[in-house]
């Protein structure tokens, strides 16, 4: 029986782990749990799962104590560190399902503490890779991707030798704007922009998406997780969301990960790996598999995913630049204080324009993160 916490219980990729371990009951037990600010559902999953630690973000005073006292049995959290608190408390697999740069800090304290990170936060990796990886090999911690399309990657790598790979390539769904021109983007509505085709997912996430940021995220997280260089991760646009991620040997054969839009199965792989657990889901059905499509990323329409390419073979502190101002960015746009056309300009503006430290400790990382948030709060109060 393996203990598993997660940090963003209540969002769409916590929900999916819970389906998981009620799946595989003798298998899997909830030690924490954690929410930002869905209290409702976090005491639901506490009724249900008694785990022995929750968080919650920044609640009243009085509102935290009703719920301690409500679920004695358990031990509570809240507040700025609530997260790292959880994460410091160990277990065998921890979940880091939050969004943005506030799963760093915890996955850092989760590391000495944990046997396997399921990592499904990438802008841990964008922001802190080299850290973090090295953290993780020097405490023999295991961190295994959750992503559909890096879950997919590390099934496909542990088939071939290493030696012979030519590149591995990501797909992407193109998101909710991906047959828009050039003239209707610069008009799209945060309505409009989240109305995703295939997954469903919160609004930063989607949003990222829908610009292909979100995807440069996954070029730079393969990079940290696999240990390739940029010139060996290509990005192919897949409107069907049915091949997650394919990987090309140096004699020319493509094989691809091919599987339903679920993320309860890449959960299942990392909280299973090496194992492969009977699916107790839905499968693939080819008979109604009507195409298979590809293309390649506008780059003129979305050029979020090469800054982040840029960013990336910079190193150092600027993919942390660039996380930062896309989370002001999208916050922006979604209070609809920014166009979407914004969004990347604002990111390639920030990120080009901060302090390069080529080998940053993580308080650098945290003082680049903070000093590029101010600055691109900066620059949207010029555009509005």
């Amino acid at each position: 029986m393996k203990t598993v916490s997660i940090l963003g219980s209540t969002g769409s990729i916590g929900s999916s782990a819970l389906r998981v371990i009620d799946s595989f009951p003798d298998k899997f037990k909830v030690k924490a749990l954690s929410c930002s600010s869905n209290i409702k559902s976090l005491e639901e999953q506490i009724r249900k799962y008694s785990p022995e630690f929750a968080s919650l973000g920044s609640v009243d005073s009085d509102v935290f104590d009703s719920i301690k006292k409500k679920y004695p049995h358990t031990v509570f959290f809240s507040g700025d560190s609530a997260l790292s608190d959880i994460a410091s408390e160990g277990a065998d697999i921890l979940l880091t399902s939050v969004v943005g740069y506030s799963g760093v800090i915890p996955t850092l304290k989760a590391i000495p503490k944990t046997k396997r990170i399921a990592l499904a936060n990438k802008e841990t990796l964008v922001a802190a890779g080299d850290i973090v990886m090295n953290e993780a090999a020097k405490h023999k911690t295991e961190i295994i991707p959750v992503d559909s399309e890096h879950s997919a990657i590390f099934s496909l790598l542990s088939e071939v030798n290493k030696n012979d790979l030519k590149r591995v390539i990501i797909t992407a769904s193109g998101g909710s704007l991906r047959d828009k021109t050039a003239e209707e983007l610069f008009s799209i509505t945060p309505e409009e922009a989240l109305r995703h085709p295939t997954w469903k997912m919160g609004s930063k996430i989607t949003i990222d998406s829908a610009t292909l940021m979100n995807k440069g995220f996954e070029v730079i997280e393969a990079h940290h997780l696999f240990n390739l260089p940029y010139d060996k991760i290509d990005v192919v646009i897949h409107p069907e969301s049915v091949i997650h991620s394919m990987i090309e040997t140096n004699d020319g054969s493509v094989f691809a990960h091919m599987g339903i839009a679920d993320m309860a199965l890449p959960i299942m792989n990392a909280f299973s790996h090496p194992a492969k657990l009977n699916n107790p889901f839905k499968f693939l059905d080819f008979s109604k598999l009507k195409s298979l499509s590809f293309r390649e990323y506008d780059e003129s329409r979305f050029p979020a995913l090469k800054f982040c390419y840029e960013a990336g073979k910079r190193g150092g502190n600027i993919p942390c630049a660039l996380n930062a101002a896309n989370e002001i960015a999208v916050d922006a746009f979604l209070k609809k204080k920014i166009r979407f056309t914004d969004i990347s300009m604002i990111v390639k503006k920030i990120s080009d324009e901060a302090d390069f430290i080529k080998s940053p400790e993580i308080e650098e990382l945290i003082e680049t993160d903070r000093l590029s948030r101010v600055n691109a709060e900066k620059y949207i109060r010029g555009l509005c």
